[in-house]
């Protein structure tokens, strides 16, 4: 059961570090059309994988649902499951859907927890409340499995989850905390400036932290955060991109009306 849920958490990965070329961050929520699970992947992740994933800290002023995921499969990686859970739950109060799925998978499997079918209803039934989501038909089929006593329990956890975790809430928490980060952004920084977000250097760079110009330009970094945005919000319609950056001597780019 396991393995299964490792590969859910590598098809669902969206790295937290904008490395290389700084291009944005890249989530694949890949999915079986017949059954709505996460496609299979040739083999499951090693935990030495999951142990890996590079969290930068600076991306949780911006998407902390993406931040806390990504700190989630690396305590998972490295057998801290409990530790793990607790972060994919912190994801999920920030609309990550891919957490609120990885938390259906792990009550539906019973990975390191207990069985608890009625439990994982109810987050799958959260990960799939977008138009159009990827997640609606793995939901459906659940549902549709449980018996009157389960559907009834599900039914209460997910009125007492909602509040909490559905996008009413949690989306609204999440695009204003990436509207603040987008503000300071563009508050912080002029035209032709450089951004250095907090855990991309690394110990073989730290002249970084004294020398801006070797961080990425501001527009780079504004173009991944933005475009880690669209996914992260992806099927919600509250969220409106920021788009570019304006000069610090002018207004930030407002946002369109809801």
């Amino acid at each position: 059961m396991y393995d299964s849920c490792r590969k859910v958490m590598r098809m669902l990965a969206l790295s937290a570090c904008v490395a290389g070329a700084f291009g944005a961050p890249s989530m694949t929520m890949a999915a079986d059309d017949a059954t709505g699970a996460p496609a299979a992947a040739s083999s499951a992740p090693s935990d030495t994988d999951l142990a890996s994933a590079a969290c930068a800290i600076g991306e949780e002023q911006f998407l902390p649902g993406d931040y806390y995921y990504c700190l989630a499969t690396q305590s998972y990686g490295l057998h801290h499951y409990a530790q793990a859970q607790k972060f994919f739950t912190t994801a999920a109060g920030w609309a990550s859907k891919p957490a609120q799925y990885v938390l259906g998978i792990m009550a539906l499997d019973g990975d390191h927890q207990p069985r608890n079918r009625p439990l994982a209803a109810a987050w799958l039934a959260l990960a799939s409340e977008r138009p159009q989501s990827n997640y609606a038909s793995a939901s459906a089929t659940l549902a549709a499995s449980l018996t009157s006593a389960e559907r009834q329990a599900a039914d209460q956890l997910l009125a007492r989850m909602r509040p909490t975790y559905g996008d009413a809430t949690a989306a609204v928490r999440a695009e204003k905390r990436y509207e603040q980060g987008m503000a300071r952004l563009a508050s912080l920084t002029g035209p032709g400036g450089h951004y250095c977000m907090e855990g991309l250097t690394t110990p073989a760079d730290v002249s970084m932290a004294n020398n801006p110009e070797q961080c990425p330009p501001v527009q780079v970094m504004t173009r991944a955060i933005d475009q880690a945005a669209a996914k992260v919000f992806d099927g919600w319609t509250g969220h409106v991109n920021v788009g570019p950056l304006q000069p610090v001597n002018a207004s930030p780019a407002a946002h369109g009306p809801r």
